[in-house]
């Protein structure tokens, strides 16, 4: 078995292995997958954290060893807390912007050893907040499909990077992350940090939203915003209608 490691920002996570390929999630610094296949200059992996399948362009990644790979899964790194986090890149002087929940890879000191590279991380890295603060960090960030960072993201991106950084492991997709967690049996029992899961006239659960309290629920629907919920589903105040069927609700904390 082959591993990589990503030593951009962020790279997307493709369908298929070409650039016009949608993009089905993303890979953020430091993160870590395995190699399933080689073709051209892409590479089909399967990422670690979260077990998702997918493409990667070959220059967008480097390579580390079986040994280096163990490490990593054995003591996960810190992650970022910013929205924004700069690191130096050592080589060059040249400067990336880390999205929250990035991983400080191989980290000694204020430094990321990454195979050959050095990211030399500029400022804190901040530390966790409550639920409701890094929740809310998200708000107006533009819905984005794949997406898990503040410039753009997606229903399932944004519950899965809000309980990352709570230390709460959850899958990919809303329909992965609905099968987790433990069933409440309504919005009036729900609290705080249960998600909501939504489907659609198949009965596809497509939609997935963290509930604030027994009234509001936030999620990503157009941008990350607060609206309303009931046992019925969301209502939204600017569309004046309700845009999403409650299905099931989770809890995970």
């Amino acid at each position: 078995m082959e591993y990589g490691i990503c030593n951009l920002s962020v790279i997307p996570l493709r369908a298929e292995d070409n650039d016009r390929s949608e993009q089905v999630s993303q890979l953020l610094f430091g993160e870590i997958f395995e190699i399933v296949e080689w073709k051209a200059n892409w590479v089909k992996i399967i990422t670690t954290f979260d077990n998702y399948t997918g493409w990667i362009g070959r220059l967008q990644f480097i390579m580390i060893g079986h040994l280096a790979y163990k490490q990593f899964k054995e003591t996960p790194p810190p992650l970022t807390y910013r929205p924004v986090t700069q690191a130096l890149k050592t080589a060059n002087n040249s400067i990336l912007y880390l999205p929250m929940g990035s991983s400080l890879a191989f980290l000694e000191g204020t430094t990321c050893n990454i195979g050959t590279e050095k990211f030399e991380i500029i400022g804190e890295i901040g530390e966790t907040e409550s639920l409701v603060i890094t929740a809310s960090s998200y708000l107006n960030t533009p819905y984005l499909w794949g997406g898990r960072t503040h410039f753009g993201i997606d229903c399932s991106g944004f519950t899965q990077m809000v309980f990352r950084l709570k230390g709460v492991k959850l899958l990919r997709d809303a329909s992965m992350q609905a099968e987790q967690g433990e069933k409440v049996d309504s919005v009036q029992n729900s609290k705080l940090g249960d998600l909501a899961f939504f489907d659609n006239a198949e009965g596809k659960i497509v939609h997935v939203g963290i509930i604030l309290n027994t009234e509001l629920i936030i999620h990503a629907s157009g941008k990350v915003k607060i609206d309303t919920i009931d046992e019925k589903g969301i209502y939204s105040e600017e569309l004046k209608r309700y845009t999403h069927k409650l299905r099931i609700i989770k809890r995970f904390l």
